[in-house]
């Protein structure tokens, strides 16, 4: 398979793998836990939804230990590089060309003639992290316009796989711009559909059960009409048939019309006329016979387009204004846009990210469809600047769950949920020593343990030694005081007398723990340990 190479591949392609670890610092009064009609309180994560500013690559490294693996539907809409918007390449990688780069606005292709190797470089170790929070029948959506689509292929296709692709949506974002020199309007963009796995798909649309009617009493109960040109196959069109239909009885005659292409199919029109599945116009005047199709033969979801054209671009910004005072993004994506990604791609109960949340259009579209599906989706939102993060994201999602007047003047309820709002700690899980903070709880520790071990998620509530059972091996930490007593007879050293009062697992056993001192009688335990936090450098 073709692979992509840049200035600075060899330099990031790991990096994920060097970025520290650090701990998600709840900001209880920029939290929104919805209490109320119009109402709202500072605390807690309201419905699991969470709002984290900082970098995105730090806060993706930080989330994996609770979300690996959990994701259903991850949704991006990173820096098009079009030279215009002043993105800044801030990762620190050890590398001496990447060093050079660290703190420099990108610019124009005639301004930094690197532009496309630094969003390569930023995007890389970003993707890589990403694919490990989804699910195995997970899906990545990546929103973008021409100028790095042929790199951002090839580079999905290395980390994703070329045959877990799925689709390519093709986005019809505006009407054709006249002041366009060229003659030719850019009047689309892309958005790439990857899943994690073979099993990845995309959840299709929800028929409209609304169009679905029962005009003639057909016993069946509600159908549609498929049109002159509609999913009926030809043998199954009754418009297309070559003789008169004059034998429907006492219905009105349709002439053959060879202009209309009839077709010869006397087998198939005489099937759909003893079934009684076509629908007979009063007069030919005002329409064709079509064939039914009936509500209770009709899949709950149908396959989705992959060519958008009922939503533009500049509505994104009319949809802000109505909520907002400030606007920071001259073109956010329209609301309907993202809701569609969501109805397609995350099921009712599925968890949602997006690692470049900009104005909050995803977690307001995951609102407003949980709202009209009763689904209890929950999101995760990254936003790198703490103003966008504070006063444009939280503050969004704030006013659309809790309701909010518009700008016109307008009370609109709102959709219900809320969301904790967190900081990424200064200092990362383990000091420059290598040795855990001290202010690391159980509970935070808990989560890295289980990550190290499983590679998935952390689940479980913290509350004993015994995190949980994976692929039939059980998971202890010792630490902290989990057992009441610091003490090296009963805190964070294994000993015997420690291990009398863990809870009791059959199987093999994994305990972590600050040393081992019960000699032989380990192995004879089916006891592997390991040491904290030496083991814990995932």
């Amino acid at each position: 398979m073709p692979t992509l190479n840049w200035i600075g591949k060899e330099a990031v392609v790991k990096h994920h793998k060097e970025v520290p670890f650090r701990l998600l610092e709840p900001v209880p009064e920029l939290s929104c836990d919805k209490v109320g009609a119009g109402e709202t309180a500072n605390g807690a994560a309201a419905n699991g939804n969470l709002i984290v500013q900082g970098d995105n690559l730090h806060a993706l490294k930080a989330l994996l230990p609770r979300y690996a693996g959990q994701v259903k539907c991850i949704y991006i809409d990173p820096p098009y590089n079009t030279g215009n918007e002043g993105w800044v390449y801030n990762d620190n990688v050890n590398s001496p060309e990447i060093r050079r780069w660290l703190g420099e606005v990108v610019g124009k292709e005639g301004e930094t003639l690197d532009r496309h190797d630094r969003w390569l470089s930023m995007m890389y170790p970003r993707l890589v992290l990403l694919r490990r929070f989804l699910t195995e029948d997970g899906v990545i959506l990546i929103s973008l316009d021409d100028v790095e689509t042929g790199h951002l292929r090839l580079l999905l296709d290395e980390i994703f796989g070329f045959k877990n692709r799925i689709a390519t949506i093709v986005w019809n974002t505006r009407n054709t711009d006249n002041r366009i020199k060229s003659h030719l309007s850019p009047d689309h963009e892309y958005i790439f559909v990857y899943g994690k796995s073979g099993s990845a798909r995309i959840e299709g649309r929800v028929i409209d059960r609304s169009d679905f009617k029962n005009p003639d009493k057909d016993p069946r109960g509600p159908y549609v009409t498929d049109p002159l040109k509609g999913k009926a196959t030809a043998s199954e069109r009754p418009n297309l048939h070559e003789y008169n239909m004059a034998q429907s009885g006492t219905k009105n005659i349709w002439k053959p019309d060879p202009a209309k292409g009839w077709i010869t199919d006397r087998a198939g029109y005489e099937r759909l006329l003893a079934e009684d599945r076509i629908w007979w116009p009063p007069n030919p005047a005002t329409g064709w016979p079509r064939k039914k199709r009936f509500l209770s033969e009709t899949q709950e979801r149908m396959p989705a387009s992959s060519f958008w054209s009922e939503f533009k671009s500049q509505s994104g910004a009319r949809e802000l204004d109505e909520i907002l005072d400030e606007r920071v993004f001259a073109f956010p994506k329209p609301l309907p846009v993202i809701q569609r990604v969501i109805s397609y791609c995350a099921p009712p109960g599925s968890l949602v990210l997006d690692s470049f949340a900009g104005t909050g259009t995803t977690a307001h579209a995951v609102l407003r469809q949980n709202a009209e599906d009763g689904g209890n989706r929950r999101f995760i939102l990254v936003e790198m600047d703490e103003h966008i993060a504070q006063n444009v994201t939280a503050e969004r999602v704030k006013r659309v769950a809790s309701g909010y007047t518009s700008a016109k003047g307008n009370t609109v309820e709102g959709l219900g949920g809320g969301f904790q709002f967190c900081r990424l700690s200064a200092e990362p899980l383990f000091t420059a020593e290598g040795q855990i903070r001290t202010d690391v709880t159980f509970a935070q520790l808990a989560e890295f343990v289980w990550f190290a071990e499983t590679g998935t998620g952390f689940t479980g509530t913290a509350d004993s030694p015994l995190l949980g059972v994976h692929e039939g091996r059980a998971i202890y930490l010792l630490y902290n005081g989990i057992l009441k007593d610091k003490s090296i007879a009963g805190g964070n050293v294994l000993t015997g007398p420690v291990f009398d009062v863990l809870p009791k697992f059959a199987g093999p056993k994994v305990i972590y723990a600050a040393a081992n001192r019960m000699g032989g009688r380990a192995a004879r335990e089916g006891i592997t340990f390991k040491q904290t936090p030496y083991a814990l450098e995932v």
